[in-house]
């Protein structure tokens, strides 16, 4: 069912109430399990998946998007979940997240914009320390949404993005478990999609796919790895769109080309197709 004019006024630049909640050591190790670490070489990347040897527990910097409390849907839009694809995805970080946190979380509808059979709404939440109020982070999220455009509205523009000139800097190779849709949804994305053979198959799909966010964590934590010298504190923002599903099983390589504040990347299967696309990375 299309947006209308007036519901995507009164919805552009809502905000929801304030929200807090915490997140947990525990929370941190499963979704750094979830993304890979420690899966090729368990003892390289100890100071993500455990919090008990001589090295402090650190956060790894895409977990800030799947952490805290959900603040709810600013705004009066509704939409059919099964028509929702989720486009894009980025934050940038203000503080280094730690392993144990209790936060408030604030949600805004950034944008609207028609692509005619489609809408794209543009979600943005604000992550801050509870006690201080400091902020954390900022995440935000490129919903499309089939079906809900034609009501006249703008069609926005994409930010500038080229693929560099030359060849890759540097490619890191992970390959995902055949079962990683199952360990990556028990840090919140519970959506038979990447589950269950039946509703995958009547998604259009021969059997459950990888969670998108699942890649984008994985391409993140290669990033972490190769421009910012493994250090969370210099990791600053990250950004990409979603372009082809992955398959649990399938082989990621991240290519990276260095900028002066941080990076261009794109992922890709072992079928070369690329499924994370018009990455920027910056340093912070």
């Amino acid at each position: 069912m299309a947006f209308t004019a007036e519901d995507v006024e009164a919805s552009v630049g809502a905000r929801t109430a304030t929200v807090e909640g915490t997140w947990s050591s525990k929370d941190a190790l499963l979704y750094a399990l979830a993304v890979g670490a420690g899966q090729d070489a368990p003892f390289e990347e100890l100071e993500y998946t455990t919090e008990n040897g001589a090295m402090p527990q650190k956060v790894l910097p895409s977990f800030v998007c799947v952490a805290g409390p959900r603040p709810g849907r600013p705004g009066v839009l509704e939409w059919d979940m099964r028509n929702l694809l989720h486009g894009a995805q980025s934050f940038q970080l203000f503080s280094t997240p730690k392993p144990d946190a209790r936060v408030t979380v604030v949600g805004q509808m950034d944008s609207v914009y028609d692509k005619g059979s489609a809408a794209v709404v543009n979600l943005s939440n604000e992550i801050s320390n509870a006690e201080t109020g400091e902020l954390i982070a900022r995440t935000s999220s490129s919903l499309f949404i089939r079906g809900a455009g034609g009501w006249g509205g703008e069609r926005g523009q994409d930010a500038p993005w080229e693929r560099p000139d030359r060849e890759p800097d540097e490619q890191i190779v992970y390959t995902t478990r055949t079962d990683q849709a199952l360990l990556y949804r028990l840090t919140g994305d519970r959506n038979p999609l990447h589950s269950d053979p039946g509703f995958a198959k009547k998604a259009g799909f021969d059997r459950p796919i990888l969670h998108g966010m699942c890649t984008y964590g994985f391409t993140a934590r290669a990033l972490l790895h190769s421009v910012a010298d493994s250090n969370p504190d210099l990791f600053g923002g990250f950004s990409a769109r979603f372009s082809k599903t992955v398959l649990p099983g399938d082989t990621l390589t991240v290519s990276i080309w260095r900028t002066d504040d941080g990076a261009r990347f794109q992922t890709s299967t072992q079928s070369g197709e690329v499924v994370v696309d018009r990455g920027v990375m910056t340093l912070r």
